[in-house]
C-alpha cells in the first residue's frame, strides 16, 4: 500500500523546510530550499535531490526568500494535499516577483500527475520533475536559468538511485530512512502511485547493506527500510559467466541488515497484507533488533468494498493474517490505514470496518474519507456517490473508535518496562528525553542520568499514559 509509508496524515502535514546537518552554508555558491509533503518516500527522495544539488554547488537554506532555487516535493494522494501545494506556490511566486532570478520547481507525484499542465495552466513554476527524473535536475536548472520552462516526468523501469548517497536532511543523527525499492505493481483502484511512481523495481541488496553500514558507523542507531510495498522486495543478482548467482527476498534482506550490529534497530514500511510472509514474521521474531511493529493497511473491513478497491484479499483473510502475526509475535505493535466512504459503501459495510477495528484493536491508524483522484481506476470505473456529510460522519465514528482503542492500548502498558532508543529531547521540555520502544510507541522520561545521550538505549518503566504517549522513568 502506497499512501502512508509512515507519515501521511489527514491534513497532509504542513510542508517542512529541511537543511542538512553539519553543513557549512558558506561552502556553496547557490542556495536551495525544499519542502516535502506526504509519504516518507517523498522525504527520502528529498535527501536524494539534496545530494544531487550539493554536487552542483547548491547548499540548503531554511529561508526560502534567500534561495536561488525553491522546490516542492509533492503528494497527490488527496485533493487537499494538492491544494496545499498550490497555496505554497502562490506564496513563493510573490517572493519571486521581487526576485526574478529565483527558480521554482515542483517534484514528485503531483509533478508526475499534472506534468506540463503545471507550466501551461498554473504559470507558477519553472521546473517540473517526476520521481524518476531527479538525475536530470542539473540540466533542467541550467535551461531554466536561461529562461526556458523545463519538464522531465519520464518514468523508469530501473531507476533506484542506488549509487547516490542521500544527504540526511534535518537529521537527529539517530534515525534514518533507507529506500529499498521504488514504484508499485498493486493497482489499488483508489491510488495514484502506480501512475506517478511507475512499476515496481528493487534496489541492489549490497548497496542497501552498504548504506546501512555507513549510517551505523556514523552513529545512527535506527533504520527504516522504505518501499511502496516492502514485502515484495526481490533482487536478482546478474548472471556471472552464464550462471545465475542468487536472489534476495525481503526476509533475507531484513536478516542481512539486522546482522550489521545488534545495536542497530530496523523498522520497515509499508507492508501489503497479501505479501507479508511467515518468513518475514519469523525473521522479525528471531532478531531482537528488528522492531516488533507492522503497519498493515486494511483500507476497509468489508469484502465487497475490498474487491472494488482491488486489494486482492478478503475481510477474513486480513483477520487471519493479523491472527498469524500475533501467534508468531504476541507483543507486535500494529497500525493500519482506513478509507471510509468509498464508492457505493453502505452503512452495513461501514459497520464491517468498525468491527474489524474492534477485532484487531490497532495501536494507531491513518484514517481518511475517500478522495477521488483523477486518473485512478476508481475514477474511471465508479461513481463517487457517497455524500460528503455521510463520509464525514463515518470518518468521525472511525476516528472516535480508534482513539478509544489507542487510549486503552496505551493504558495497558502502565507498569511494563520497555527498551527505548533515545532520539532526543522531549518536544515539551529539554529536561525530558524522547524515544520509542520496539512497538513504535513514544516514551517520555526525565533526564536523571547525566551520562546518557542521543542514540543510547535505556530501559523505561511506564508510570502513566495518554492515547499517544507513554510517560515513565528509567530503571
Amino acid at each position: 500500500m502506497a499512501e502512508t509509508l509512515q507519515k501521511v496524515v489527514e491534513e497532509n502535514r504542513q510542508g517542512e523546510a529541511y537543511a542538512p546537518f553539519a553543513e557549512d552554508p558558506n561552502a556553496f555558491a547557490k542556495k536551495f530550499y525544499i519542502e516535502s509533503y506526504g509519504c516518507q518516500m517523498n522525504f527520502s527522495d528529498s535527501e536524494i535531490v539534496a545530494s544531487i544539488l550539493h554536487n552542483e554547488g547548491f547548499g540548503a537554506t531554511r529561508n526560502f526568500e534567500e534561495a536561488d532555487l525553491v522546490l516542492l516535493n509533492t503528494c497527490s494522494i488527496r485533493e487537499k494535499a494538492e491544494q496545499t501545494v498550490r497555496n505554497r506556490l502562490q506564496a513563493f511566486r510573490k517572493v519571486k516577483d521581487s526576485n526574478p532570478g529565483m527558480l521554482i520547481g515542483v517534484l514528485g507525484c503531483m509533478a508526475e500527475r499534472l506534468k506540463a499542465k503545471f507550466l501551461e495552466e498554473e504559470k507558477l513554476v519553472d521546473i517540473v520533475v517526476g520521481p524518476d527524473a531527479y538525475r536530470s535536475l542539473p540540466g533542467l536548472i541550467t535551461e531554466a536559468e536561461g529562461g526556458q520552462k523545463t519538464v522531465n516526468v519520464l518514468l523508469s523501469r530501473d531507476e533506484t538511485y542506488a549509487d547516490i548517497s542521500p544527504v540526511r536532511l534535518d537529521s537527529n543523527g539517530v534515525t534514518a530512512f533507507v529506500s529499498i525499492m521504488r514504484g508499485c505493481n498493486n493497482m489499488c483502484t483508489f491510488c495514484v502511485v502506480p501512475f506517478t511512481r511507475g512499476r515496481e523495481r528493487s534496489r541492489d541488496a549490497e548497496s542497501i547493506l552498504n548504506e546501512c553500514k555507513d549510517l551505523f558507523e556514523r552513529g545512527f542507531r535506527e533504520i527504516t527500510l522504505l518501499g511502496q510495498n516492502v514485502d515484495s522486495y526481490y533482487y536478482t543478482y546478474p548472471f556471472e559467466n552464464g550462471v545465475e548467482t542468487r536472489n534476495v527476498n525481503f526476509a533475507q534482506l531484513l536478516e542481512m541488515v539486522a546482522l550489521i550490529s545488534p545495536l542497530l534497530r530496523i523498522r520497515f514500511s509499508t507492508s501489503h497484507p497479501k505479501d507479508i510472509t511467515d518468513d518475514v514474521l519469523y525473521t522479525m521474531a528471531k532478531y531482537h533488533n528488528i522492531c516488533k511493529y507492522i503497519h498493515l493497511p486494511v483500507q476497509s473491513g468489508n469484502t465487497r468494498i475490498l474487491a472494488l478497491m482491488n486489494r486482492t484479499y478478503t475481510r477474513e483473510w486480513y483477520l487471519n493474517k493479523v491472527k498469524r502475526i500475533k501467534e508468531i509475535m504476541p507483543d507486535c505493535g500494529l497500525s493500519t490505514d482506513i478509507i471510509t466512504g468509498f464508492c457505493t459503501e453502505t452503512e452495513e459495510e461501514h459497520q464491517d470496518t468498525l468491527s474489524v477495528m474492534e477485532n484487531c484493536r490497532f495501536d494507531m491508524a491513518y484514517m481518511f474519507s475517500y478522495s477521488e483522484r483523477p486518473g485512478t481506476l476508481a475514477a474511471r470505473r465508479y461513481e463517487d456517490d457517497i455524500a460528503e456529510d455521510v463520509k464525514k460522519r463515518r470518518l468521525e465514528e472511525i476516528i472516535k473508535l480508534q482513539n478509544n482503542h489507542s487510549r486503552e492500548n496505551y493504558l495497558m502498558d502502565i507498569g511494563k518496562t520497555f527498551e527505548v532508543l533515545i532520539e532526543g529531547n522531549s518536544k515539551r521540555t529539554d529536561q525530558d528525553w524522547y524515544g520509542r520502544n520496539s512497538q513504535n510507541k513514544v516514551l517520555v522520561f526525565p533526564k536523571t542520568d547525566p551520562n546518557l545521550k542521543k542514540g543510547d538505549y535505556v530501559h523505561v518503566k511506564v508510570l502513566r499514559a495518554t492515547s499517544a504517549t507513554l510517560i515513565g522513568e528509567m530503571v
